[in-house]
């Protein structure tokens, strides 16, 4: 029995990713992180005082879901940014693009990026936090 739900899974799994993504989504469309207390806090910060390159996502998730593009941007604006870059990597993901178009996925997702990508993230935590 557990052998077929782990095979199930794995047969299925884009499927079971694009539901969970609307359950999430749908929990986080109905309720504000800012105002109930069940969300999850950032545990860097709890620990530091410091916000993290995360912090304010969820509440920044929760106005872009409303079309509140400004309080969004306020809340992280690194994630707001980022949002294109994601939705390209699971385009390229869920299309298996990575074999059609191998020069353009290194270019999108290489290490010079990913390097790139992390000097951005480091930057942003800095200039966040002065």
């Amino acid at each position: 029995m557990h052998f077929k739900l782990i095979s199930f899974l794995k047969k299925n799994s884009r499927y079971f990713f694009i539901i969970l993504i609307l359950a999430f989504g749908a929990v986080y469309f109905i309720y504000n992180p800012a105002t109930n207390l069940f969300f999850p806090a950032c545990p860097f910060k709890t620990v530091t005082g410091l916000d993290c390159p995360g912090c304010g996502s969820q509440r920044a998730f929760h106005e872009l879901l409303h079309l509140n593009f400004r309080k969004a941007f306020g809340y992280n604006a690194l994630m707001v940014v980022s949002i294109p870059y994601v939705m390209m990597g699971l385009l390229f993901s869920f299309l298996n693009n990575r074999r059609l178009f191998p020069r353009i996925n290194r270019f999108l997702f290489g290490l010079e990026t990913m390097l790139l990508i992390l000097g951005i993230i480091v930057l942003y935590f800095v200039f966040r936090n002065l």
